[in-house]
């Protein structure tokens, strides 16, 4: 009982020193609340735009910011600011999709590589480094030409090309931590393979993951971005951010704010993600605590 109680104050006393230095990392609040306002948008969006984000009134394309239309309208008359904030569930989905991806084949990848070592690590390396002999913009034009171009077929793209990442980082982690004392120990007691990789290794490569994790986030959506502004990602009528630019570069010239608010929308997000990324570096890096 008592020592429950005593895990329990331990568990509140981290998570009190976390949220204390998050709170004192100002960068850090910034690129949270903006990530908020990004979620807040993702659920809530089809309930606050002004007008419908698909509705096209060709007498009214091409208009400037106004009071009706804050953005301006595109070139089929859409209202610019609606097909932004309707847009942010595509990007944020992008995002979390092939991140998870990304994620969990390369956490896979990296727990057995890092720990087994000899012909798996070998294995899993080679695979790696073809894969990472490819540009990584290549690779993804390569994945979306075999599956077609489509918003998911860029998930699937962008999330294989996030594999190498996250495998060679959650291998180095585990083959740093696999020479600790405890780890032996725990061998050595007879612990299961299973057991010491999901009791003692993951839980203390977590915290690398989700840094990670979050910086890709920033990389997956600008990559999914630029793939839309190709033609190769979110199709029309979608209001995908990249696909809003590939849609109004032809007017930017003469009306540039078609491109000027979609692209400014891509920065400011891939910005919160970056700087909350780099405020949980700070914190959950152990040689970087007070």
């Amino acid at each position: 009982m008592k020592d429950s109680i005593g895990q329990e104050k331990r568990e509140k006393s981290t998570a009190h020193q976390f949220w204390a230095r998050i709170r004192r990392d100002k960068l850090s609040c910034l690129g949270a609340l903006i990530i908020f306002v990004i979620v807040f948008l993702a659920f809530f969006g089809a309930w606050l735009t002004p007008h419908n984000a698909f509705l096209q009134d060709l007498g009214k394309r091409l208009q400037p910011p106004s009071f009706t239309y804050p953005f301006g309208t595109d070139g089929f008359g859409r209202c610019i600011f609606s097909r932004i904030i309707y847009g942010a569930r595509y990007s944020l989905l992008v995002g979390l999709v092939s991140i998870g991806i990304g994620l969990s084949v390369g956490m896979l990848l990296g727990l057995l590589s890092g720990f087994y070592r000899g012909f798996v690590d070998a294995l899993i390396t080679r695979f790696i480094d073809i894969l990472m002999a490819f540009p990584a913009i290549f690779l993804a034009i390569a994945v979306i030409v075999v599956l077609g171009p489509g918003l998911y077929n860029v998930m699937i793209a962008v999330g294989i090309w996030s594999i190498p990442m996250f495998t060679r980082l959650i291998r180095g982690s585990v083959l740093s931590i696999c020479e600790n004392d405890f780890i032996k120990a725990a061998g050595a007691l007879g612990a299961k393979d299973r057991t010491i990789l999901i009791s003692h290794i993951l839980p203390n490569v977590a915290g690398t993951a989700i840094v990670l994790s979050t910086l890709r986030m920033a990389t997956a959506i600008l990559s999914a971005a630029g793939l839309s502004f190709l033609g190769l990602g979110a199709q029309p009528p979608l209001p995908e951010w990249g696909a809003m630019l590939n849609d109004g570069r032809a007017f930017f010239r003469i009306t540039p704010h078609v491109v000027l608010f979609p692209g400014l929308a891509i920065m400011i997000v891939v910005l919160g993600f970056n700087l909350l990324g780099d405020g949980l570096r700070d914190i959950l890096d152990p040689r970087l605590k007070e």
